[in-house]
């Protein structure tokens, strides 16, 4: 895809004095290429810099998806960003869920654009006539970093590199350093080889850009990590359920078992009417499909 021909301009201090609002000490930096803003924030985690930060990155050249996916972002095609900080729930289930909604309610607060949420980790908008039924728009990957510096999964070049708010912060007691990366497509990709065809976010806001993306995004995502923290999932649960895009669908597991979708629960799980009972499904490594014949 072409590059744009016009450089990107982000509102990285503006972004920078709301979020330090919500969370002191943190910072915005915005680089031109990367590996991937989450293997980056990791390997500052395992190098004991784990202090708030949102890292935002125009094109990654080995970006990363949930169970080892490759994700690809040019220039002004994609947000790509990570958003690294101390976090201690009382509970993580349900935490990719509540980012996803975090997102969809940022991009389309009244639901009217169709954004809807893929259990785990997708936000998917329904595409009528086309072969899966729905277009996939943002991707989230979620890893966690221990106080050892060991890491755990959850589900550059420095010219023009800039950075805000460099003030050093206590770790909390107890807690890991969350990594949460958000991939967004901005423009019409190409669905060559991909399970679900992707859309981009000007197929439903003509001309709408990354940084404007991110505006839009940021400040909210931030905010629902410390709600979260606070009180977990539960309060999302039913905020999520009207926006499940699996929600009464026929689904198929990883290990192809078929059922009905039923929503989710308080702690996140996906529940499945199948031909044994109701299940609830936990594990971040079980893909869910809607079945062909939905």
């Amino acid at each position: 895809m072409p590059k744009p021909s016009a450089p990107l301009i982000w509102p990285a201090e503006d972004l920078w004095l709301a979020l330090v609002a919500l969370l002191p000490g943190l910072t915005v930096e915005v680089l031109p290429e990367i590996d991937s803003t989450n293997t980056e924030l990791m390997r500052r985690a395992r190098a004991r810099q784990t202090d708030p930060v949102l890292l935002v990155a125009e094109a990654q050249t080995a970006g990363r998806g949930r169970l080892g996916r490759a994700w690809h972002g040019e220039v002004g095609s994609a947000l790509t960003f990570s958003l690294g900080l101390p976090l201690a729930p009382a509970d993580w289930s349900g935490l990719s869920l509540a980012v996803g909604l975090s997102l969809a309610r940022s991009l389309d607060p009244q639901g009217d654009l169709g954004v809807r949420l893929k259990w785990p980790n997708d936000l998917w908008v329904a595409r009528p006539g086309t072969p899966q039924g729905w277009g996939k728009l943002a991707g989230i990957l979620i890893e966690t970093a221990v106080s050892t510096g060991q890491a755990s999964a959850q589900s550059a070049a420095p010219v023009a590199h800039a950075a805000w708010g460099a003030v050093p912060v206590e770790p909390r007691l107890s807690s890991r350093y969350c990594v949460v990366g958000v991939g967004i497509n901005i423009a019409p990709p190409q669905a060559e080889g991909l399970s679900t065809a992707p859309l981009g976010l000007q197929d439903l806001q003509t001309g709408i850009t990354a940084p404007e993306a991110l505006a839009k995004v940021a400040t909210p995502l931030l905010a629902t990590l410390l709600a979260f923290e606070r009180g977990g999932f539960a309060p999302l649960q039913n905020a999520f359920n009207a926006r499940d895009a699996l929600h009464d669908m026929r689904v198929t597991l990883s290990d192809g078992r078929t059922g009905m979708a039923r929503g989710v629960d308080a702690s996140g799980a996906l529940l499945v009417d199948t031909a044994q009972g109701q299940e609830a499904i936990t594990s971040s490594e079980v893909s869910v499909r809607p079945s062909a014949s939905t």
